[in-house]
């Protein structure tokens, strides 16, 4: 009998005491703590350009700049032609259209020197998977630099086709 009052005690004492497990505080973490309204800057440090990355750009660059002034006197051959071609398939109009051939061939250098640079930023993608942000500027300098020349030399191709195919 003394032992079956003394049952119900050892249950009472046994809910009573603390757990086995460690339960986790719901005291704010040093997380909670980071205002979630700070702005994060939208500059991330520049640096420097790689200076092999410069040199192997301004090259490229000098060589679209390069092929300029032979592209502007194959143009106003080609403008001369033009002018005086006379019907489609006439002796004339046969070397206009040569002479637009050989500018859409010197055009080429403008094109060979911006897939160049594409392939620039490719192989760095490929290499490092990343480009840091000064290099990127750098060819996006570059690029814009011979896209405006490209432009420039395709819109003219553009004109003396049109001018051709009337």
């Amino acid at each position: 009998m003394r032992s079956l009052l003394f049952l119900p005690v050892l249950s009472i004492v046994a809910a009573c005491s603390t757990p086995a497990t460690v339960e986790p505080s719901l005291a704010p973490r040093a997380a909670e703590a980071i205002d979630p309204r700070v702005p994060i800057p939208d500059a991330a440090p520049i640096g420097t350009v790689d200076s092999s990355l410069a040199a192997r750009l301004e090259a490229l660059v000098s060589t679209a700049r390069g092929g300029v002034p032979a592209f502007e006197a194959q143009k106003a051959e080609t403008s001369r032609l033009a002018a005086g071609a006379g019907a489609m398939a006439s002796e004339g109009w046969i070397a206009a259209q040569q002479a637009l051939s050989r500018l859409v061939e010197q055009h080429g250098v403008t094109m060979q020197v911006a897939a160049d640079i594409d392939k620039l930023v490719s192989d760095r993608l490929v290499g490092q998977h990343w480009i840091r942000p000064a290099d990127r500027e750098a060819i996006a300098a570059a690029a814009a630099q011979v896209g405006s020349i490209n432009e420039a030399q395709a819109a003219a191709i553009n004109r003396l086709s049109d001018q051709l195919s009337r």
